[in-house]
């Protein structure tokens, strides 16, 4: 008290410094801030136009965002809005949303003027030892950090830090400056009323004065009227709204409802005041319980001079209970009770209710500084006083201008400091995890190349050419007794290199080794797309975690002290990236003693990883590296085997040899990893050589024999080896097991090209010979000796005309031939290009047939069967009759018989279409109508002159499918086929269009995620059918939230937002109990605040989805909430799964159905009638028969919509398979009229074909 009343006598000169020095330094506090909200807001613009950029500048930006985060400001919490009263601002005076924030800013920057509407703890958020950057942890933060440097005989690393001497007073000044602020803010509550009341907040106040005889006995009424009288005056004035009430025995209340403040109301209160008379006892719960019944108060204010007539522990359970949701703090004043016990419940009820609490006694100064407001104030003045102390320690080490050695004088303080604390961090280092769930799990490069290697895909070149190679061959043949060699004529085959050194005599084909190069290309691609994932993140010092339960060692001995941020960091990205989807992992550090995390592994929830992260963040360097003592920690842990978890993958994370023998660390490493069929990986950390004058390691050996060691020990085991530095990757055996695969598809690829350069130097002269001059695509140029021969002249046309035939066959022999009587190419002929059969010409130039350019040779089907024979009348002329023709492959599509599930999966009608589709099934029917052989054929027969149709065109009936002319060929009972297929189909559809509509999935749809939060709409209008809202809450809770397993959290929306918990919970019974509990309480009132609602989901990092159920448009712009909600959902990709409930206003079904396709979820609309049921029922009882009746009802839903949609192209196929049943029907009642006698043809004849080039013979 003495120290206070000291400071409290300073000059009134001081005052004014002080208050200048306070607003100078918010003035540039708010500037600070005004200009990092500017480049914030740059930031942000420079974002938007770089939407469109590639990968790498989108990582840019997250690095931009990340430096954000760290050095933007501290996101505000959400402050209630009073809507009872409120009228609506004129429609000229709106102005842009933004302006809100520039007003809380400028809230902020005034904050001092408005310093004397705040209690202690919010005038202590802007004015604390904290705030104002003046904590000994700021001191040290000013100091110039000195190298580490280890004890040469101890190896104990030790800081030195030096500070300046203007910077040490000018902090001891403004520490001065805060105990002086501090001060004035004590001796401002002790004020008026203020000391006997303590400080009165809230808008509209209830306050509730003890009129027991003991309060108002022994002379203390007089004086408690004079107090209160004051305390309506100075306090209770300033206030909108009151309420006034006395209790005793009795409650006896002024007024029956809360009163808004004028100069009547408070002579009221005045002349209710001077009536009060002693009411017997102190009943304080039956005060409490009437005016906890009165709305729209925000502060309740006890009175309470005497021990209350209920116990501490019933008053405190009572308003816990009652005041969830409502946040209604007491202010709770023990005026002058010499009871502690009435103090002690005075404290306990402002500490239940958030409140405060305050003391007054006219005999007892001390007992007033009991009190929230001035104890606060008072634990201020001693964090600075503590700081100022150590400070004065520090100056007997000033030598000069600097402070040296300051580790003697605070070494308390910098050895609860982290070694990480004194070395260069990047931003964002302290911060928690940023979490991402792997979406599968990883394999390791040799388990991923035996699904996706060059032997997999069968793309092993010597898998390829196997089947055209040729084995050289040498044996005796007794006859001639000698030993005969295989030859291949005219060496027509490529000889080429076999995989175990011999020879072998290759058939090559040009488009199989096409194709191969093709497919080696997209290989290569993949395998590129796999090395630049395995470099990236994590990945790239770890490799892959590819084992279910894993622990992590690591190096944390003296060597690595300057290198310890690295390692967190590596840790870092460890733990964001991988480690999430395991089973159960542990970390353990080892220098010169081991030093586990856990004494088991655990889950690697959220709470754990982030737990394990601050303890790497305190990790210390020291010691040498006992690594055996750390392995035998994780192998023999007896805890781990008794419950059956073993540990399957070691990551080894050091940066040079253990302590122990290699030959010794190696065998136990293969003899436990053996044993428990376990697999230690080793991660070398390149670090720069040791220093001289540094604390020398137990066994030391440089990088090359570090990296053998540490290779040789995970290779024992079967892991995998990786080394790196800060600049990239040095080595990495998944990322050289896939290069070396590369090489070999580079190696195959140049071998392939070596086959075909030697073909094309094979048969490089191949036009030598007259018959290949035929094969070049122009006309050859130079004076060669075939290079002068013109091209032959298009063949004669030829005529249908029996009659004339003989006369122009006499004509054709009679012809002049051309200068050039050299055989015309086959392709010439008009036969041979519809026929396709190319007749043999005599060649001048007898070739062996081995000798044809492999590059014109295609395959051919099986050749039919043909008879040869002498033409009468005509010398040496012969034809050929065709029997039997080659098979070809037919192009008729059979009805196919689909499998469908008989359970309901719950997935989106989208996904379940995209495997039961008809055209999945196979049932398209104008696929199956549409094939090739269905095409309407017309030629052009020039004797006719017009179009002649086929003649199977007068067989299969005629139909027209999207303007195309095709002939039916589903014969009547492939129809019927068909239609008992798609009826079956379409019975199936029926069941799960009835499926969606029962139950909670008729309101909600189906939820489809596992990890969920549901947004419930509990606004003014939606009073009418709320209770409907809650029953399909509680079935929904039990239908498919506790029945799927989906983790969930409820908000609850209307003119505020309400979550049901902090974070997701998992669908147990208790859970779901209380949620359906929760929901059974909501109340329609307010407006529609569904922005605020999507940013409170958005909260959540652990969501896989977010489900909006509302009647309605929100009441900001909607294209406010579209940008918004793609903001914050860039990075997240959370699909938005809109749900309207009772809503006929197409405008906001509009923006619920935008809403949730730009965030990739589905719209939901609760159909108000039974008409879909009915439906179902009806088609299902009644039969197909009638396609148009019942009528399909319009489903605005995604889901329903789309099953329905399908459903009427099922029963409109379902018709047309009706129609083409009928056409059959209608052409077998009336055929068609026979042709004349005249009209009719000859019998057909063999096809004949002549040999001949000028022969042209028709047999009758």
């Amino acid at each position: 008290m003495d120290f206070l009343r000291s400071l409290g006598s300073s000059k009134s000169v001081k005052d004014h410094v002080v208050i200048a020095e306070e607003s100078g330094e918010e003035k540039e506090k708010a500037d600070y801030l005004e200009r990092e909200k500017g480049e914030e807001d740059a930031d942000n613009h420079e974002d938007t136009d770089d939407d469109d950029e590639d990968e790498d500048d989108d990582d840019d930006e997250d690095d931009d965002e990340d430096l954000d985060d760290v050095l933007g400001e501290e996101k505000r919490e959400w402050q209630d809005v009073r809507l009872k009263n409120a009228r609506p601002p004129p429609p000229l005076t709106v102005t842009h949303v933004n302006q809100t924030l520039d007003l809380q800013r400028l809230q902020q920057s005034m904050s001092a003027v408005k310093a004397e509407d705040q209690t202690s703890s919010e005038w202590l958020e802007t004015h604390s030892v904290e705030h104002l950057q003046l904590t000994l942890q700021d001191l040290v933060d000013r100091g110039k950090i000195g190298k580490l440097s280890p004890d040469q005989e101890t190896g104990k690393v030790t800081q030195h830090i030096q500070f300046d001497a203007y910077d040490v007073n000018e902090f001891e000044y403004k520490l001065n400056m805060a105990i002086e602020m501090y001060t004035k803010r004590i001796k401002f509550l002790l004020q008026g009323s203020k000391r006997v009341f303590g400080h009165v907040k809230g808008e509209r106040v209830a306050v509730c004065i003890d009129n027991s005889d003991a309060n108002l006995g022994f002379g203390r009424q007089t004086a408690l009227q004079e107090n209160l009288i004051h305390l309506l005056d100075e306090q209770l004035l300033k206030r909108k709204g009151l309420y006034l009430m006395s209790f005793g025995t009795e409650v006896d209340p002024l007024w029956p409802v809360v009163r808004d403040v004028n100069e009547r109301i408070v002579e009221e209160g005045k002349e209710f005041v001077m009536r009060f008379k002693k009411s017997g006892g102190s009943n304080l719960l039956k005060a409490m319980k009437h005016v906890m019944k009165l709305p729209d108060i925000d502060s309740v204010v006890i009175l309470l001079g005497s021990l209350p007539d209920q116990p501490s522990e019933l008053l405190c359970d009572y308003v816990t209970q009652l005041g969830v949701g409502r946040c209604i703090p007491f202010h709770t004043i023990a005026y002058d009770c010499s009871n502690a016990l009435a103090n002690i419940t005075l404290r306990n009820l402002a500490e239940a209710s958030g409140g405060r609490y305050h003391c007054y006694a006219a005999s007892s100064e001390e007992q007033i500084y009991t009190g929230t407001d001035i104890t606060l104030l008072l634990k201020a003045i001693h964090a600075a006083q503590d700081v100022i102390n150590k400070i004065k320690d520090m100056r007997k080490g000033m030598m000069g201008s600097a402070l040296i050695s300051i580790m003697n004088e605070i070494s308390t303080e910098v050895a609860k400091l982290p070694q990480s604390r004194f070395l260069p961090r990047p931003p964002g280092h302290d911060l928690p995890l940023r979490i991402d769930i792997p979406k599968f799990q990883p394999r390791g490069s040799v388990e991923w190349l035996k699904q996706h290697g060059l032997k997999a895909k069968r793309l092993d070149l010597y898998q390829v050419l196997a089947p055209n190679a040729y084995s050289y061959r040498e044996e005796f043949i007794p006859v001639i007794k000698r030993a005969v060699q295989s030859q291949v004529h005219e060496k027509a085959m490529v000889q080429f290199a076999w995989h175990d050194g011999s020879m072998k005599n290759i058939h090559v084909d040009m488009t199989q080794l096409f194709e191969y190069q093709k497919q080696l290309k997209e290989a290569v691609q993949l395998y590129e797309r796999r090395v630049d994932w395995l470099a990236t993140g994590s990945r790239r010092i770890f490799g892959t975690l590819v084992e279910k339960n894993m622990v992590i060692l690591v190096d944390n001995s003296v060597s690595n002290v300057n290198y310890l941020v690295h390692i967190q960091h590596s840790i870092r990205l460890l733990l964001e990236q991988q480690v999430a989807n395991k089973d159960f992992f542990n970390i353990i550090t080892f220098g010169g003693k081991a030093k586990a995390w856990k004494p088991t592994m655990v889950r690697p929830t959220t709470e754990n990883l982030q737990e394990a992260w601050k303890w790497v963040l305190d990790i210390q360097c020291g010691g040498s590296r006992n690594f055996l003592s750390a392995l035998r920690m994780t192998m023999e842990n007896d805890e781990e085997q008794k419950h059956h978890v073993y540990v399957q993958g070691i990551y080894v994370f050091s940066s040079g040899v253990p302590d122990q023998d290699n030959d010794v660390v190696a065998a136990y490493a293969e003899e436990a990893a053996s044993g428990w069929n376990a697999t230690i990986h080793t991660i070398l950390f390149n670090v720069d050589d040791y220093d001289e004058q540094g604390a020398i390691p137990g066994r030391y050996a440089n990088i090359t024999r570090t990296a053998e060691c540490l290779r040789q020990l995970s290779h024992c085991t079967g892991g995998r080896f990786m080394w790196f530095r800060e600049t990239g990757i040095i080595e990495n055996d998944d990322i050289q097991l896939v290069n070396s695969e590369v090489e070999r598809a580079l190696n195959y690829s140049r071998k392939c090209s070596m086959l075909v350069e030697a073909v094309k130097k094979k048969y490089k002269n191949r036009f030598r010979y007259p018959e290949m001059e035929e094969l070049r695509a122009l006309p050859p140029s130079g004076a060669s000796e075939y290079g002068r021969q013109r091209a032959l002249l298009p063949p004669p046309p030829q005529y249908n005309n029996y009659g004339s035939s003989s006369r122009q066959y006499m004509h054709e022999r009679h012809e002049p031939c051309p200068t050039d009587c050299r055989p015309r190419p086959s392709s010439a002929h008009a036969s041979a290009r519809e026929t396709r059969i190319v007749p043999k010409a005599p060649s001048q130039t007898s070739r062996p047939s081995s000798a044809k350019d492999p590059m014109q040779c295609t395959r051919t089907s099986k050749k039919g069967n043909s008879q040869h024979f002498f033409l009468e009348g005509k010398k040496h002329e012969t034809g050929a009759v065709f029997k039997d023709y080659p098979d070809q492959k037919s192009v008729r599509k059979g009805i196919h018989n689909p499998v469908l599930p008989e359970g309901e999966d719950s997935v989106p009608t989208k996904e379940w279409m995209r495997v039961y589709s008809l055209k999945k099934l196979k049932l398209d029917l104008n696929r199956l109508i549409s094939g090739p052989d269905c095409k309407h054929m017309e030629r052009n027969v020039k004797a006719l002159r017009k179009q002649v149709s086929a003649k199977y065109c007068d067989i299969f009936p005629t139909i027209n499918i999207k303007g195309t002319l095709k002939h039916l060929q589903l014969l009547p009972h492939e129809l019927n086929e068909y239609e008992a297929q798609v009826e079956r189909v379409l019975r199936r559809y029926l069941r799960r269009l009835q499926w969606l509509l029962s139950g909670s999935r008729r309101v909600f749809g189906t939820l489809t995620h596992k990890k969920v939060v549901l947004l419930v709409d509990t606004s003014g209008s939606m009073e009418p059918r709320l209770n409907e809202l809650k029953k399909e809450m509680a079935a929904l809770m039990w239908d498919q939230i506790y029945k799927l397993d989906i983790w969930f959290n409820i908000i609850q929306f209307s003119g505020s937002c309400k979550r049901w918990r902090d974070a997701i919970q998992s669908p147990s019974e208790e859970n779901c109990h209380d949620a359906v509990r929760w929901s059974s309480n909501f109340h329609a009132n307010g407006n529609t605040c569904t922005l605020e609602a999507l940013q409170m989901a958005f909260e959540d990092k652990d969501i896989e989805a977010i489900y909006l159920l509302t009647d309605g448009k929100p009441d900001t712009s909607t294209s406010l909430v579209l940008r918004e909600v793609a903001r914050m959902n860039m990075d997240r990709n959370l699909p938005v799964n809109t749900i309207s409930f009772n809503c006929s206003d197409s405008t906001a079904n509009s923006f619920l159905h935008l809403l949730a396709s730009e965030t990739g979820g589905r719209y939901h609309r609760c159909p108000d009638d039974f008409n879909a049921d009915i439906f179902a029922h009806k088609l299902l009882s009644e039969g197909f028969g009638d396609s148009e009746y019942p009528h399909l009802p319009q489903f605005e839903g995604d889901d329903l919509r789309r099953l329905g949609t399908e459903i009427g192209l099922a029963r409109k196929h379902l018709q047309q398979a009706k129609v083409y049943k009928d056409m059959y029907r209608a052409k077998t009642t009336y055929p068609e009229r026979p042709p004349s006698a005249k009209a009719q043809k000859a019998p057909p004849t063999p096809f004949v074909v002549g040999l001949s080039s000028r022969a042209r013979v028709k047999v009758n």
